[in-house]
């Protein structure tokens, strides 16, 4: 195999935050099994009820249909629904993913909490609120690595973490504390396991998104979003969770083996800072 091989047969990755039709994580997923990977997808078991109107209107069932479009593409699929903040779910998952699909190479720590409640100011933010935006994002990242690379560790033949962070990871702003707080603890996080995890052969990297059109974004209605994300951006639209997905997929790659413990920068040039 080449060193710049990005074929993914054989590989098992596990993929947080995964059941949303416009999402990071099924986008992700679905750029993994193109390259031939098997894919464990998870999620919260969203309420129907509550889905936007372009996955009701497909009949949308959350992580089973991410899998159905993973195995699309021939590959297997492993639907998982729990909470990445519950430890034993978490050890429990893993576990099934090793007995359903075989081992684990590649793990992906998408999950984080929807957009709402948390964007207000810091005299008004509910501490429960803060506390749950922070242990998806922090606790699930550190329960999902832990579970995964003990399965690496076992297999003895390395593996690719990505989390997934934000440019609100570098920069803070007003009104988003404890998604400020989450994001900038996973960069700190990917350092760590880099360092730790790479002399095993694993390699740890981050993303950090910017401004991306996923359901996400749904309560910013179509006629605010600005062309750019702050005046003089040099690229005048927002990011398509395809473009990420296809990112985290090349992470995952021979390819991209010599990138490890960086936390980079996807956002059309809104922010070039390190």
């Amino acid at each position: 195999m080449s060193q710049f091989d990005q074929d993914l047969t054989g590989k098992v990755a596990f993929v947080t935050g995964a059941g949303r039709l416009r999402g990071i994580g099924h986008a992700a997923a679905i750029a993994l099994a193109r390259r031939g990977a098997d894919v464990a997808v998870t999620g919260t078991g969203r309420d129907p009820a509550t889905f936007p109107d372009d996955e009701k209107a497909v009949g949308w069932r959350d992580v089973q249909s991410t899998a159905d479009h993973v195995r699309e593409h021939g590959r297997r699929a492993l639907p998982l629904v729990f909470d990445v903040t519950d430890a034993a779910a978490v050890d429990a998952a893993v576990a099934r993913c090793v007995a359903q699909l075989g081992r684990v190479d590649i793990l992906v720590n998408n999950a984080a909490v929807a957009r709402g409640a948390d964007r207000v100011p810091v005299t008004e933010l509910d501490a429960d609120v803060y506390q749950r935006v922070v242990d998806v994002k922090l606790r699930g990242t550190f329960l999902c690595a832990r579970a995964a690379v003990r399965q690496m560790y076992a297999q003895d033949e390395g593996g690719k973490i990505v989390n997934i962070s934000s440019i609100m990871g570098k920069r803070g702003a007003p009104n988003t504390l404890a998604y400020n707080a989450a994001n900038f603890g996973v960069i700190g996080m990917t350092q760590s396991m880099a360092r730790e995890f790479g002399p095993r052969g694993i390699n740890v990297n981050c993303i950090c998104p910017g401004a991306v059109a996923t359901s996400r974004m749904d309560d910013i209605p179509l006629d605010r979003r600005p062309k750019r994300t702050r005046p003089g951006d040099p690229v005048t639209r927002w990011g398509t969770d395809e473009e990420v997905g296809e990112f985290v997929a090349f992470l995952c790659t021979e390819a991209a083996s010599w990138i490890h413990g960086q936390s980079i920068n996807h956002c059309g040039g809104s922010f070039m800072e390190h």
